[in-house]
């Protein structure tokens, strides 16, 4: 499994995690909890870690944390949440439900989701940070119309993490802020790794190219998580799925051959 490096800190995690919206957010039957384990059990047994989850995802965090708690592997997973409220009393609140939805003391990165009230949830982040009861800190954005926004912020008040979406299907990630972070110091999660929707339903309409069986992909959804974790800037990407054979699927993206800049150029073109 691919390995990247935080810069914050020299940490490794594996390039490839596991995103909780809408897959996560379901109740408590056995056979729908059952897949989910499964594919927090495939994640950890590849030696993958991230776990990336939001308040916003419903009831994702309390999902996961459960079916951490069942397996016994809290401490093998890197654990991404997000806080998504205004006012500093509100974000007090939502964060530590985090903590006790995940049953855990320590959250391995904390971040502002899509930027919301981001200078008045930044103090109390810092200052827990400062307490150890969070490793790392961050912002988030899905939008690439954010770009710019996310930059204005990193500048402003310097984070760990930050992440945005980032694909084949909408590559605008590459003109920026990738390089921005890449020249900072700043560790890059990727949400929305196969762009805004439906972008593997029309895939699936045409035959792969020949280049992808030289770098190990069998399938469309290798082929487009390679090329976003080939990028250099690229510390984990975080694709979303309740599947357990779908999460070993693009694990073994991050394995085999990592295309360089010319294969890349490549991948995209013939994408």
């Amino acid at each position: 499994m691919l390995k990247r490096t935080i810069p914050s800190s020299g940490e490794e995690i594996a390039a490839i995690g596991v995103g909780t919206w809408r897959g996560f957010d379901i109740g408590s039957g056995t056979a729908e909890r059952d897949s989910r384990r499964a594919v927090l059990a495939t994640l950890l047994d590849a030696g993958a870690s991230v776990v990336d989850s939001s308040p916003m995802y419903g009831r994702a965090e309390g999902v996961a944390g459960d079916l951490l708690a069942d397996l016994g592997r809290r401490d093998d997973a890197f654990i991404a949440t997000k806080v998504w409220t205004r006012g500093r009393r509100e974000g007090i609140a939502e964060m530590e439900d985090s903590f006790r939805l995940f049953r855990t003391d320590t959250i391995d990165l904390m971040q502002v989701h899509n930027l919301v009230d981001w200078r008045t949830q930044f103090d109390t982040m810092r200052g827990w940070q400062a307490e150890g009861r969070f490793r790392y800190l961050g912002y988030t954005h899905y939008r690439q119309h954010a770009f710019g926004d996310l930059m204005d912020a990193l500048r402003a008040e310097p984070v760990d993490f930050v992440q945005f979406c980032y694909s084949i299907d909408e590559p605008d990630a590459e003109n920026e802020i990738l390089p921005f972070c890449r020249a900072n110091g700043i560790a890059i999660l990727i949400n929305l790794p196969f762009g805004g929707g439906g972008l593997l339903s029309r895939l699936s309409h045409h035959p792969l190219p020949g280049l992808a069986a030289e770098l190990g992909c069998a399938t469309w959804a290798q082929y487009c998580v390679k090329y976003v974790i080939s990028h250099p800037a690229v510390t984990c990407v975080i694709p979303g799925t309740s599947n357990p054979a779908h999460m070993a699927e693009l694990l073994a993206a991050g394995e085999g051959i990592l295309p360089d800049e010319a294969t890349r150029r490549e991948m995209s073109a013939a994408f």
